[in-house]
């Protein structure tokens, strides 16, 4: 390494062990708030293959994070690549230099072992709650999820074989000389770099492609439809991710091992917290709720309050016998948030701990009101479960 350079790449190191174990707290943290909010919601009997699924992932996500942290810390950012002919052959196989490129390249081959056991591992998550979450609505999804888990097990399949048998004998994976040409440099090997790239995205389309119909099909109104659709699509920012990677490693032959290192990073994070998303931002909201409530009735009070001669509207209306309120909505909740965000019917389906989508017909699109009516279809699709605070409570107020 070129001695002016190593104050700035000092400077790059303590940049990146930043950021690495921070985005690593974040997921980590995240993680548990997934499970947290599962706990709450079905206890701890009710856990489901899924949620077991993303503490595994999380092993390999500290693995991998720890090897990242290696490429800079004990690798000093170097590994078989970057080299001259020149410089491989001048260079003394008993130097620092030398063994720490051999140590180096042995962490890129682990480090790829890992990113690809994470990011699998997330994947089949997703696809165990997607089952539960598409429970009762036919084979089609069933088996569209069947096909997923074998094409998860394929594409990993593939793409360990890629890693492992692309170089041959694998020790040439740590060759310094002679050159061992790029298809055995693991920080840039084009073989390997858009093997796992391609592999990665088209997984990530099928898994995408499973709740997007379901979700497009449904009654739900617009603006709540398109926001469940973004909450499931947060695989394409994966996909951006990889890509980002990719191109970065194959642009840089230089410092590919640093960049291999510091984009793993990034998109497994964000793999980690849009596969956990789901189940989190529900919980979130439910507990955002009571402060959210208070603020918009604060607000609504303020406005009626001018409104009504200095006698808040929303207070007149408070239990009015057979008046209609504010808007003829009808009496007013205890919990205005649910009105703000959602309709009544779906605030009573909040109120026994579940959030669910309706899925209609054309003819009938309506919400189910416990008739026997054959021609009206109705599928109650899973989105996320979740116990509201005092739910109970706030049903027996009510009654």
């Amino acid at each position: 390494m070129d001695p002016a350079a190593a104050p700035a790449a000092v400077a790059a190191l303590r940049q990146f062990v930043t950021e690495d174990w921070t985005l690593f707290s974040i997921g980590l943290s995240f993680t548990a708030l997934r499970t947290v909010a599962r706990v709450k919601q079905v206890g701890f009997r009710g856990l489901q293959v899924d949620d077991y699924l993303v503490w595994v992932a999380m092993i390999f996500y500290a693995a991998e994070t720890s090897l990242a942290y290696s490429v800079g810390a004990v690798a000093k950012g170097l590994a078989n690549n970057g080299m001259t002919d020149e410089q491989r052959q001048t260079l003394d196989p008993s130097s620092t230099e030398y063994q720490t490129r051999i140590t180096g390249s042995k962490i890129q081959l682990a480090g790829w072992s890992t990113y690809s056991a994470l990011l699998w591992s997330l994947k089949t998550s997703l696809l165990v709650f997607y089952m539960r979450l598409t429970t009762g609505l036919g084979w089609s999804y069933t088996i569209r999820i069947y096909m997923g888990f074998g094409f998860l097990f394929a594409t990993y399949f593939s793409a360990t074989l890629n890693l492992f048998l692309g170089c041959q004998p694998l020790r040439r994976y740590w060759q310094i000389y002679p050159d061992p040409g790029n298809l055995c440099q693991p920080a840039i090997s084009n073989s390997v770099v858009w093997v796992y790239g391609s592999l990665n995205v088209i997984t990530d389309l099928y898994l995408i492609s499973i709740p997007l119909p379901m979700l497009w099909q449904s009654s739900l109104k617009p603006l709540k439809k398109f926001g469940l659709i973004v909450l499931f699509s947060g695989g394409l920012l994966i996909i951006v991710c990889a890509l980002l990677r990719a191109t970065f490693i194959i642009t840089d032959p230089i410092n590919g091992a640093q960049q291999a290192g510091s984009w793993a990073v990034r998109e497994t994070f964000v793999a980690v917290i849009t596969t956990n998303l789901p189940m989190v931002f529900p919980f979130i909201m439910s507990q955002l709720a009571p402060i959210f409530g208070s603020l918009v009735q604060s607000a609504r009070g303020s406005i009626d309050k001018k409104l009504a001669g200095g006698t808040p509207r929303s207070i007149i209306t408070w239990g009015g016998g057979g008046k209609q309120s504010w808007r003829g909505r009808g009496p007013r909740t205890p919990n205005p948030i649910t009105e703000f965000t959602f309709s009544e019917s779906e605030e009573r389906m909040m109120e026994q701990g579940q959030f669910r989508m309706h899925e209609t017909n054309s003819t009938a699109a309506k919400t189910y009101d416990g008739s026997t009516d054959g021609n009206t279809i109705r599928k109650y699709i899973e989105v996320a479960e979740t116990v509201l605070p005092k739910a109970e409570d706030n049903q027996q107020s009510r009654g």
